[in-house]
């Protein structure tokens, strides 16, 4: 690693400051863990009006938006363990809300602009910019064709992309590039045009010098055009650039042997405090307290997930015997056919269309199977979580979850889960069958799982040395 190494990170979301998703988990936590590498990383998010934390002045400098010189405050959040700034401009950011504004292109726009500006503006020169999804892509693109062109401190500044989710792209309208001072010769297909918009993510993908995926086999995935959302042709003429990295999840904030969140605490040698979470949890949510296969869901609701597997197979489900328990929002239609189902069976599901963390940590404690059937998944962090808790995945083998989960028909020695391959309720079903049945009539294999799987390690450790790997490939050209 190169010694004094200082990363500038760039993020839409960061945990606990401002999250919707995965996204801000990965921001919360890769960056303390570079930091405690003894990597001198400094994280920067809008400063949105949501965000609830003590915040310092650091600076403030203009950043030139087409014909205007807008103002960014720039104040640095206290208590953060790697330094996080918040980039603050009351006409972008202080509104409810981060995403689904009329302006969302220009909002990001700025904090790209603003992002390479701050850096000057207080003296620090990164040696990597760290741009995590669309929301930062133009941030390579400015990198390459306008500051390196115009000022020496920005010369040696080398890139990283990393794409969570693909299917989010950021399309915008072609002005972006006007506001931004850009050559409209860019916009061409060639280019950052993609079917008549402005590409943000496309942007990062052409200029980054380097590109990551969240898993291993998402970063395949993406070549194809079933996973590829467009832009395969794009990822294909990178792909010597483009790496796979699984992120981690935090094992303080997910520790079932020190949760404040659940009922009681138990570990791999002592699993009693397992089974009387499940009890609580069903004694919580109205469900007759019995011996039965409790099974979880802990997701957005929306389609990537594959939820609609599960309302086709729910007659099915519900015939095993088991209990349900689902806690999410999202689509409206998913959020209606669950309320049904929880009206149609009494007794055997619970369904909360709320966000509630401390209902999601005693959802992982106290199930016995967790579903993950997704469509696609770029990396998953359920799976991960549900593991740390000696909670049983079922998932579809596709991204992060064919990377992380092993069907236990094919390894009895190292198996942690159920999976199954192709995007049918029938395969689902078939998976979640087998688990029911080895949870009703192999208890032995059963605790075996349970145990393998709080031993797992998915700790950010790992992935964060990944990271410094991709980090020096980047600078060394």
């Amino acid at each position: 690693m190169k010694k004094d190494l200082r990363i500038l990170f760039v993020s839409a979301e960061v945990a606990p400051y401002a999250k919707t998703g995965g996204l801000a988990d990965v921001a919360g936590s890769l960056p303390e863990i570079l930091s405690g590498m003894g990597v001198d990383v400094r994280v920067v998010l809008p400063g949105y009006k949501e965000i609830d934390a003590e915040q310092v002045y650091i600076a403030d400098f203009p950043v030139k938006i087409g014909n205007h010189q807008k103002t960014c405050i720039l104040k640095q959040i206290k208590g953060a363990t790697a330094t996080t700034y918040t980039i603050n401009n009351y006409h972008y950011y202080y509104r409810n809300g981060i995403y689904m504004h009329h302006d969302d292109g220009e909002r990001f726009a700025f904090l790209c602009k603003a992002s390479l500006d701050l850096c000057k503006a207080i003296g620090f020169k990164p040696d990597l910019i760290h741009m995590n999804d669309w929301h930062a892509g133009l941030i390579a693109l400015l990198l390459e064709k306008k500051y390196k062109k115009t000022d020496p401190f920005y010369q040696e500044i080398k890139t990283v992309l990393t794409i969570h989710n693909l299917e989010y792209q950021g399309h915008f309208e072609k002005n972006i590039l006007d506001l931004l001072g850009l050559d409209d010769e860019l916009f061409v297909p060639e280019g950052v045009e993609f079917y008549g918009k402005l590409n943000f993510l496309k942007a990062g993908i052409l200029y980054a010098d380097k590109i990551n995926t969240v898993s291993r086999t998402y970063s395949r995935e993406i070549l194809t055009p079933e996973y590829g959302e467009g832009l395969e042709g794009v990822l294909l003429n990178r792909q010597n650039d483009l790496y796979g990295i699984l992120n981690g999840i935090n094992y303080g904030e997910f520790n079932p042997a020190d949760d404040a969140f659940l009922y009681y605490a138990y570990d791999e040698r002592d699993l009693s405090g397992k089974i009387r979470n499940k009890n609580e949890l069903q004694a919580e949510l109205g469900l007759p307290v019995k011996d039965v296969p409790v099974v979880g869901v802990v997701h957005r609701l929306v389609s990537q997930k594959g939820l609609d597997l599960v309302i086709e197979a729910f007659e099915d489900m519900m015939a095993m015997g088991m209990q349900f328990i689902l806690l999410g929002v999202g689509d409206p239609h998913l959020e209606d056919a669950f309320r049904r189902l929880m009206q149609k069976f009494p007794g055997q599901v619970s369904v909360k269309i709320e966000f509630n963390e401390v209902l999601a940590h005693r959802i992982y404690s106290g199930s016995d199977i967790f579903l993950m059937p997704s469509r696609f998944e770029p990396c998953g962090l359920g799976q991960m979580i549900s593991l740390r808790y000696g909670t049983i995945p079922v998932v579809r083998e596709t991204g992060g979850l064919k990377d992380t989960i092993i069907d236990i028909d094919k390894s009895p020695e190292k198996g942690n889960g159920f999976c199954f391959r192709e995007h049918t309720s029938e395969a689902f079903i078939d998976a979640l069958a087998r688990a029911v049945n080895v949870y009703r009539n192999d208890p032995g294999l059963w605790l075996d799982m349970v145990r393998r799987g709080l031993r797992a390690d998915f700790s950010w450790k790992n992935s964060a040395k990944e990271y410094l790997h991709v980090y020096n490939r980047a600078l060394k050209g």
